[in-house]
């Protein structure tokens, strides 16, 4: 028997209590009757850019536009 393990094959052992032979990135679970279904994974840069750019965006509006005593009653 061939005792040499593949790189993946040793990522996917390492993983406690992963006994499906299946690597941790590409375990799909489902809930709701399999109607929702997920899988690990990261976030794409681009998408943290946007939240980046959107809370930048936040904070200037609420610095600019809700600042003092409000629209009309700045006296």
């Amino acid at each position: 028997m061939n005792n040499i393990k593949s790189p993946e094959q040793e990522n996917i052992e390492m993983v406690p209590g992963n006994h499906t032979g299946i690597a941790h990135e590409d375990v799909v679970e489902t809930y709701g009757d399999g109607s929702v279904s997920d899988r690990h994974g990261g976030i794409n840069r681009w998408l943290l850019v946007v939240y980046v750019g959107l809370f930048i965006w936040s904070l200037y509006y609420g610095y600019t536009y809700w600042g003092g005593l409000g629209p009309g009653l700045d006296y």
